[in-house]
């Protein structure tokens, strides 16, 4: 590829024997932006946490301005002013409406549709999720139109909730009405993806690869070295830095595959899972991290556990399993353990927010210029109720929302009038979302 010292393009790519990595924001490409919408994209993310939260931990007693953060939001302290608490909002489609039991499987099925999921194991019916009806308007600006991540490994098929298929439990976006978009959880997956590897090799042909596995940075030299030799010593520094990100995160991956081999030396594939949690946490929201960067996407899913999931929290002294505790029946011992798994989830939530606000581009930072929802689909995971859902966004969303304050809305204010809002930002305008009654009031600058 040749380089000259006109302006870069903002979709320049690094290139080299099938790799693709794109360029954060340079200041060589200012030139080039003639629009602001071109020099700002907006993204959205949400990011979803399983089984409900134990509320007395999480709402504060006040409204108006953030003040001293309740107990498990306590990470997100000094991040105050680029955070928005919002109250009372609601899915009145998570609740049984004459279905019955399986309120784990109708939150997930409801939280991003918006609409009362289908009972069945087989012949499940959901909707267009808000993220991707965004990711169809905006998405062709993109690389990628949207990414799906996870965290814990999930069936997408057989009975998860009394009668609801894993197909609802387990994702959270879906294309249309009977085919949901399942995360990625592999970190391997996912920055092959990102870098134009072929994710779909066997695992025969991904062994052998791996046993001979170079740098990407290996590949793509030329390329940069031939960058380098046109940039400024500011990009030079801002590309170096980039770069080396994204050797560090091959270099967990691998130590990540190489730890899980010698725990299974009979694996076909050694997956690039940590046994670590906070780590396997980071080394998915580092990828997100530099797909915004890079602007390779604005439009992000993040299932951090799925609905129900009953995984043991060892690394911060839980052995028991997250869904059965959360059926505390008030017992103050099982209400501490389940919040303990609130507040480890939202100390991994809070780093990669102070990652994102210490990134610059035009118009502030990356979370400045960012909406990303971090919630559940229920609140009290014992009593499953669907009201007052846990609802923080941070960031900014490109100078749209007034932060640092919280927000107590109307009782059963719908969630899908959040959403509703997201999207007319996003560029996505609609008059109707799932059960909206309006858009959400208050929340932007004006």
């Amino acid at each position: 590829m040749m380089f000259t010292r006109k302006a870069l393009s903002r979709r320049t790519f690094l290139k080299g024997a099938g790799t693709a990595v794109a360029l954060p924001f340079l200041d060589a490409m200012i030139p080039a932006l003639t629009a602001q919408s071109a020099s700002r994209p907006v993204r959205m993310a949400f990011v979803y946490v399983p089984n409900g939260i134990i509320m007395g931990n999480w709402n504060p007693s006040y409204e108006g301005e953030l003040q001293d953060l309740p107990q498990t939001l306590k990470p997100l302290e000094p991040f105050k002013k680029d955070i928005t608490l919002l109250g009372n909002l609601t899915h009145n489609s998570g609740r049984a409406l004459l279905d019955g039991p399986g309120d784990h499987g109708r939150c997930a099925g409801s939280y991003l549709t918006g609409i009362q999921v289908k009972k069945s194991l087989v012949d499940i019916k959901a909707s267009v999720s808000c993220d991707q009806l965004v990711a169809n308007e905006i998405g062709k600006q993109t690389r990628f139109p949207s990414l799906e991540i996870g965290i814990e490994d999930a069936r997408q098929a057989g009975d998860c909730d009394s009668g609801y298929s894993c197909a609802y439990t387990n994702n959270l976006a879906w294309r249309n009405e009977t085919q949901p978009l399942p995360p990625i959880l592999d970190p391997r997956s996912l920055f092959d993806r990102l870098f134009g590897e072929d994710a779909a090799l066997s695992p025969e042909a991904r062994a052998q690869k791996n046993r001979y596995r170079r740098s990407i940075l290996d590949f793509i030299s030329e390329d940069t070295r031939a960058l380098q030799s046109t940039l400024g010593p500011t990009d030079k520094r801002k590309l170096e830095e980039y770069l080396s990100s994204i050797r560090d995160i091959e270099v967990r991956i691998q130590k990540a595959e190489k730890d899980n081999a010698q725990i299974d030396p009979h694996m076909e594939k050694p997956y690039g899972i940590p046994q670590d949690f906070a780590e396997h946490f980071k080394l998915m929201t580092d990828m997100l991290t530099i797909a915004f960067q890079a602007d390779l996407t604005r439009v992000v899913t993040f299932l951090v556990t799925r609905e129900g999931s009953s995984r043991a929290y060892r690394e911060i002294g839980i052995s028991d399993g997250h869904h059965p505790l959360t059926h505390h029946r008030n017992q103050a011992e099982l209400m501490d353990k389940v919040a303990k798994i609130n507040l480890y989830h939202l100390q991994q939530f809070a780093k990669w927010v102070e990652i994102l606000k210490g990134m610059t581009e035009p118009g502030g930072s990356i979370l400045d210029n960012s909406m990303i929802v971090y919630g559940a689909g229920l609140s009290d995971g014992n009593a499953h109720l669907h009201h007052d859902l846990p609802t923080v966004i941070a960031g900014r969303g490109g100078n749209f929302i007034k932060s640092g304050r919280r927000i107590v809305y109307r009782r059963e204010t719908p969630m899908c009038n959040l959403f509703l809002t997201m999207m007319d930002r996003m560029g996505c305008r609609m008059e109707h979302f799932g059960d909206s009654t309006g858009h959400l009031n208050g929340l932007d600058l004006a």
